[in-house]
């Protein structure tokens, strides 16, 4: 998701530190840290709203039925050209 390096983090933690002093980072970390999954929280929540609310799951069931219809037609095509070929080569075959 992001390309931060190590290097960069450092310079963060560096930074953090000048500006917030040692006794505030802990307390910095933890707001962050608590904010970051309220908001994580959040976004799954309305994402899981939203998909209910579209009814996602009837489309995926759909689509994934019409893929397999697909692929049964085309297995059932393919039988259909094997079975003319058998039978091409079955007329041409002279019995004695």
């Amino acid at each position: 998701m992001f390309d931060i390096a190590f290097s960069e983090l450092l310079l963060i933690a560096l930074i953090s530190l000048i500006v917030m002093g040692p006794n505030r980072i802990p307390e910095a970390v933890r707001s962050f840290s608590l904010w970051a999954g309220r908001i994580s929280q959040a976004i799954s929540s309305a994402k899981r709203e939203l998909e209910n609310e579209v009814g996602m799951e009837e489309i995926r069931d759909k689509l994934h039925n019409e893929e397999v219809l697909r692929n049964i037609n085309h297995s059932k095509e393919q039988i259909n050209q094997e079975l003319k070929k058998m039978q091409v080569s079955g007329e041409n075959r002279t019995d004695l």
